[in-house]
């Protein structure tokens, strides 16, 4: 196996296929711009793979001889439970699309250990009531970057992991994280992911952080996809384009593609015009 699909037929295609095995991609984009919707579709187009071939070929067609679909597909958030990332998907692509496309992909949600530091009531993110005996395990508390390495150390070899978000992890509520952690995170999972030889997506907010931030995570990933907003007269277009992606970039260079105008349709993420060097 050579590249691990997107999950995004018109970017895998011109791209040879997909990622190079053993990728950390971060997805960055302004609010609204597509880089969640990518999350989505890469999620549910390559889970779509293993429950219905008839859609699949539909919504995405032939894998590329030089690729291979992902065993197992996880979708990891820190604040959101399975259901309601299913409906939130749901949201932005067909409803049977995703019914068969997400039956097969693992939600790993770790609200539990994200909010627990925090003032939020307890009840609101484990929808449980807090009882004295809760209180008495109080002090064995699992950390939310422990419990993440625990599940990609475990499912992460050979599979697709989209991490929803790198954002949400940076502004946890927790006394002993702080913005070096978030980079060395993003580096340790770039070394982690050489063995695993899967695929890990990274979603994160561009506008939440500085340049010095994001550039810092840039360094520290194997490539960075953005995703912004682009104004000409009275419209807004979707825009995308690869700021660095090693086995990746060269390609696009060598075909003069500068940046690629997307949509979201049923579907999900998807494609419209390919823009090249005039």
């Amino acid at each position: 196996m050579d590249r691990v699909p997107f999950g995004v037929s018109r970017l895998d295609d011109i791209i040879g296929g997909g990622a190079p095995p053993g990728s950390v991609v971060l997805l960055a984009g302004e609010a609204g711009a597509g880089a969640r919707e990518f999350c989505y579709t890469a999620a549910t187009i390559n889970g779509l793979a293993h429950t219905d071939e008839d859609q699949f070929e539909l919504h995405y067609g032939n894998v590329s001889d030089q690729a291979a679909v992902p065993e197992d597909i996880h979708y990891v958030s820190f604040t959101a439970s399975g259901d309601e990332l299913r409906q939130e998907i749901e949201f932005t692509m067909s409803e049977d699309l995703v019914h068969a496309g997400v039956e097969t992909v693992e939600f790993a949600d770790f609200s539990q250990e994200y909010f627990q530091l925090s003032a939020i009531p307890r009840e609101w993110y484990t929808r449980k009531t807090q009882t004295i005996t809760d209180l008495g395990q109080g002090s064995d508390r699992r950390g939310v970057l422990e419990a993440l390495g625990e599940y990609l150390n475990e499912y992460a070899s050979g599979n697709l992991v989209v991490i929803d978000s790198l954002t949400d992890l940076a502004r946890a509520p927790s006394e002993h994280l702080d913005w070096s952690d978030i980079t060395l995170l993003v580096k340790g999972l770039q070394k982690a992911s050489r063995a695993w030889d899967g695929l890990i997506l990274v979603l994160v907010n561009q506008e939440a952080l500085s340049d010095t931030q994001m550039g810092s995570l840039m360094g520290a990933a194997d490539g960075t996809i953005a995703f912004e907003w682009e104004t000409g007269g009275n419209e807004r277009d979707r825009v995308m384009f690869v700021r660095e992606f090693r086995g990746v970039l060269p390609r696009l260079e060598a075909e003069d593609i500068i940046r690629f105008e997307t949509e979201i349709h049923d579907g999900g993420f998807d494609i419209s015009n390919v823009r090249k060097i005039r």
